[in-house]
């Protein structure tokens, strides 16, 4: 390390029993950089469904990735490696890490870190580096989302969806988006979207047809699946674009692909983690370039479902798996 301050040797950190997938507050050493990485107090980490998954045996970590839950996280430069690209012990901080975010202390590839805007919390900072890279990944990266094209995001009232509603907006697209109570479309609607339909007691394919919207929406964000795979090939516009990143109903579906044919569909899908750390640089550097001036002037601001303390581990994966959830849910560090 080129660069630290006075460090604990041991941090504590939460582990997962591999027999019954639960809990627990362990300890262990604290991490060192390498070239390339950041240390980082951590004060607060955002909990994902991946993070769930991986619990569970069902999302396992890549090979050179650390066991330890938590894919991004907020805090405090502590340390810094060899080519640390300018962070300084000090800086506010808040990174997508490769693993190991559910800790008092984690590393970070320095191309993967952004500071914490002004006048945002730690807890906001972390909710940030996740849901900006898939957002800005696969509806800009991926999908081409343009000013002036239509755009429907499933999951509307989690983080990536919330926070894709508002950036869409703010870039000037038309945003549609699904919720699970009318309070959540209400809330989605006052950050900027056009129209949220409740799954739950509306077909959201036939209200976006009742609007003159069948066949007219240019991208479709989606984190459902099943026999919303359908739905969305019957709305999506000619030309149009579908970018799946999850299977919440199911990866298997009885589908007509004919609309892929006659409207020249594009359907693809990313996962952020299976990406290189030169892939998720080039997302941070043009994040920065067009989405943290909207960070920095308060147009976009993540949305702060709960926050738990480490102990409560356990409660805030519960809360997730519940559904129940409207924005970001923050692990206290």
């Amino acid at each position: 390390m080129s660069e630290t301050t006075s460090l604990p040797e041991q941090c504590r950190f939460v582990a997962v029993d591999p027999a019954n997938h639960h809990l627990s507050i362990q300890h262990g050493p604290v991490p060192t950089p390498r070239a390339g990485e950041v240390l980082i107090k951590v004060h607060a980490a955002g909990i994902n469904r991946a993070d769930l998954l991986q619990r569970n045996g069902l999302y396992p970590p890549p090979a050179d990735a650390s066991p330890i839950l938590g894919l991004e996280v907020s805090g405090t430069v502590c340390a810094v490696g060899a080519n640390a690209g300018g962070w300084q012990v000090g800086d506010r901080v808040c990174a997508l890490t490769h693993g190991g975010g559910y800790a008092e202390y984690a590393v970070a590839p320095v191309g993967q870190c952004m500071p914490i805007p002004a006048g945002f919390s730690k807890a906001e900072g972390a909710a940030l580096p996740e849901a900006l890279l898939t957002v800005w990944h696969n509806l800009f990266q991926r999908a081409g989302l343009q000013a002036g094209e239509k755009v429907l995001i499933h999951g509307g009232a989690s983080g990536i969806g919330t926070l894709g509603v508002m950036i869409c907006a703010a870039l000037g697209a038309e945003v549609y988006t699904t919720a699970g109570t009318d309070e959540k479309c209400h809330a989605l609607e006052a950050r900027g979207a056009t129209k949220a339909i409740n799954y739950k007691t509306d077909d959201f394919e036939a209200v976006l047809t009742g609007l003159g919207l069948n066949n007219e929406i240019n991208v479709i964000l989606d984190m459902i699946g099943g026999d919303y795979i359908q739905r969305n090939l019957n709305l999506a516009a000619p030309e149009g674009r579908i970018v799946n990143i999850a299977y919440m109903k199911g990866f298997k579906a009885e589908v007509n692909f004919a609309p892929l044919l006659m409207k020249r569909i594009t359907m693809t899908g990313s996962t952020l983690r299976a990406q290189s750390f030169e892939q998720k640089t080039v997302m941070v550097e043009q994040i920065m370039a067009r989405i943290f001036p909207l960070l920095e002037n308060g147009t976009i601001k993540p949305l702060i479902d709960s926050i738990y303390p480490l102990e409560q581990v356990e409660q805030a994966h519960g809360h997730m798996q519940s559904g129940q959830h409207m924005g970001k849910i923050i692990l206290k560090i």
